[in-house]
């Protein structure tokens, strides 16, 4: 049982330590992912030496290792706990009876080969959003999703059979409409201006690779594209706001360094995960999909939606523009 312990201990460290090794390599960078799966089993780990320690003593390598064992779980907690209710709110909630200039999207990465178009089409139906980005979506889902174009004739399209088409439909005409391909020549991101109520704003529709073997070997990619995203959504003076998959958890390095140099605000600090992905794994839940905005608006809902067939769930989330 005590090298049962140890031996877990030893590896949960060193699964803590791992991402802050100099290199951007998916096993490397991987470890950033599954945070709070590793903090629940450095607590089932520490429960499990209080539990030997009523039935006999602990060597004094236990000891240093439960030891190191509470430094590492107090660092993990250290990360996610801004996204927990214990942590103060970032991001302002109004009643909806009190926003006035809303703005909602419902952000959703379909999973190319599922066919269960139905499922989306009844949530965008139940929830009403002003825009509904797509992500993984071909010519197959945009042949499926043309019911949606009388509710929303204004469109940006870019189906690819490669897992990173994207398109974005809109209720608000588009004052413009740009395709990048900020990295890499087969991935997508969408900007889009339009104005509400007088004034004008930006969003950005993103879904880099991410750092695994069957995508890209490293991290670097996903990296760079969001230091671009950031750096100029940073030169941008109305409200923003940066939606979709940015295969990244909320609390990675990547993620904060993007916060950081865009001055944009995450609405889900103090209120919970929104785990989007996976949708079928009860035990690999991660926050994927993300919605950032300026400090021109207020939180009205976010919500995680139901099960569409994907292996992500959509994300709904309306925001109110400040008043002054």
């Amino acid at each position: 049982m005590e090298i049962v312990l140890n031996v877990t201990s030893i590896v949960l460290t060193l699964l803590t330590l791992a991402p802050h090794l100099p290199s951007s390599h998916w096993l490397v960078r991987m470890w950033e992912f599954p945070r709070l799966q590793i903090t629940a089993l450095m607590l089932a780990t520490l429960c499990g030496y209080l539990a030997y320690t009523l039935v006999a003593e602990l060597s004094s390598v236990s000891l240093l290792l439960a030891c190191t064992l509470v430094m590492s779980f107090i660092y993990q907690c250290m990360w996610i706990a801004p996204y927990t209710p214990l942590y103060k709110k970032e991001v302002k909630q109004i009643p909806r009876e009190n926003a006035h200039s809303t703005l909602s999207i419902l952000s959703s990465n379909v999973y190319m080969p599922n066919d269960d178009f139905d499922k989306l089409i009844s949530h965008v139906q139940d929830t009403s959003p002003d825009f509904l980005v797509t992500l993984e979506s071909n010519e197959k889902w945009e042949n499926r999703l043309k019911p949606l174009e009388n509710k929303y004739p204004y469109c940006k399209a870019c189906p690819l059979d490669n897992l990173y088409g994207m398109h974005v439909y809109s209720k608000h005409k588009l004052t413009s409409a740009t395709l990048h391909f900020l990295v890499e020549n087969d991935v997508p991101s969408i900007q889009i201006k339009t104005t509400i109520e007088g004034k004008q704003i930006t969003l950005w529709f993103v879904h880099p690779k991410p750092p695994s073997p069957t995508e890209n070997i490293y991290a670097k990619p996903r990296d760079i594209e969001l230091h671009i995203v950031g750096k100029a959504v940073n030169e941008e003076c109305g409200p923003v706001i940066v939606a979709g998959d940015l295969n990244d958890v909320a609390w990675s390095p990547t993620t904060r360094h993007f916060k950081k140099i865009s001055g944009l605000k995450d609405p889900r600090i103090g209120r919970g995960f929104f785990n989007t992905f996976h949708a079928h794994y009860p035990l690999v839940k991660w926050p994927l999909d993300h919605v950032f905005h300026s400090d021109h608006f207020e939180l009205v809902q976010i919500t995680r939606l139901g099960d569409i067939g994907s292996d992500h769930y959509p994300l709904f989330t309306q925001l109110a523009l400040k008043s002054s």
